[in-house]
């Protein structure tokens, strides 16, 4: 069901007066935070990047911004460390951390308790944790790229783009101002009319081989490839689309998302979606591997975002009365794994095994 309603292009305007640079703060000096500011300072923003890895004198200093097919674009950005170095009013506050970050990156925004604030952050949560501790006007981003750091900047690995929906508040114009802007810096840029549409189809592309892939340490393509992989992934996906009905929540198209033609693939029988999809699947990552493998194989420590991922399906389905057994097992094992490594050992390259827990998770709670 796609709502071709909720959304429109963001438009350009090159021809626009001059006027002086709308300012951003954004919380958060990682992959997402550092291609969200460098993007808006492309367009002409004044960009301040907030945050540990981000630290400096408060001064301007460029960034590079890789993109598919070796085009590269300079930037500056002004870096700092401490809140108190930042600008005083920005137009804008972008809070761009880890969901486990997010109630620590708050505290920061609260310095400027009543301008408007944008979450950047993937899976489901982010906005009703925003809510509760501000009363400022809020928007909702959803990044459909992915983006790692580099030692000069930042690397979009992939296309796609950009979502953005208004969650409290007057926002518009400051909307269209953010859409025009991301889309003057390169990337294409979809304002949507409902948030919580917005974030629920994002998190369908989220859940796309990414606790699976970690827990049984395959790529991607490969899972989609294996008969018992293709079959887990299509009920964890059918899971958190009767949860997003009960809520009447459609599923928006954002750019590069490719949500609708995954959908449409699993209307088909097994024997012809799995091998076109795992192909599809395979190239879609861009050669980045999906973040829960990367933590879950030796790529840091601490806690995961399995919670608002696969976890945030389980939940709203439990409130709604809606079994949801692969979700659920899958939040559950991917925190599991994290926190004990030897624990993921039975599933790895096993996608029958995982499969068969997870379908019967519920009868074993």
């Amino acid at each position: 069901m796609t709502d071709a309603s909720a959304a429109r292009p963001a438009t350009a305007h090159g021809d626009r007066e001059a006027v002086p640079p709308r300012v951003a703060v954004v919380v958060g000096a990682g992959a997402v935070g550092s291609f969200l500011g460098g993007t808006l300072a492309a367009a002409g923003w004044d960009v301040t990047l907030l945050g540990r890895r981000g630290g400096g004198d408060g001064s301007t200093t460029p960034m590079v911004i890789d993109v598919p097919k070796g085009r590269r674009t300079t930037v500056r950005v002004r870096r700092v460390g401490a809140p108190e170095a930042a600008p005083t009013a920005p137009d804008v506050v972008i809070v761009a951390v880890k969901m486990y970050d997010l109630a620590g990156a708050l505290e920061v925004a609260a310095r400027w308790p009543a301008l408007p604030l944008a979450t950047a952050q993937n899976g489901v949560g982010a906005e009703a944790l925003a809510s509760a501790v501000r009363t400022s006007p809020l928007i909702a981003l959803s990044l459909t790229t992915a983006v790692e750091a580099t030692p000069e900047g930042v690397a979009r690995r992939r296309t796609g783009g950009l979502g953005i929906a208004a969650v409290r508040g007057d926002t518009a114009v400051l909307r269209h101002d953010l859409a025009d802007a991301f889309a003057d810096g390169g990337l294409p840029t979809v304002a949507c009319t409902d948030a919580a549409t917005m974030k629920w189809s994002k998190l369908l592309a989220n859940l796309v081989a990414n606790a699976t892939s970690g827990l049984l340490d395959m790529d991607a393509g490969a899972v989609w490839a294996d008969p018992a992989g293709f079959d887990l992934e299509r009920r964890q996906l059918r899971e958190a689309l009767a949860v997003m009905r009960a809520q009447d929540l459609g599923v928006v198209s954002l750019p590069g998302g490719q949500v609708g033609a995954l959908l449409f693939g699993l209307r088909f029988p097994a024997s012809i979606a799995r091998p076109v999809m795992a192909l599809a699947i395979g190239r879609a990552r861009g050669g980045k591997h999906p973040s829960l493998r990367i933590r879950l194989r030796g790529g840091g420590t601490g806690p995961t975002e399995a919670r608002w991922l696969n976890g945030a399906v389980a939940v709203a389905g439990a409130r709604l009365g809606i079994a949801t057994p692969v979700n659920a097992a899958l939040a559950t094992l991917v925190d599991q794994v994290a926190d004990d490594p030897a624990a993921g050992d039975r599933w790895r390259g096993n996608p029958s095994a995982l499969r068969d827990a997870a379908i019967g998770w519920n009868d074993r709670a």
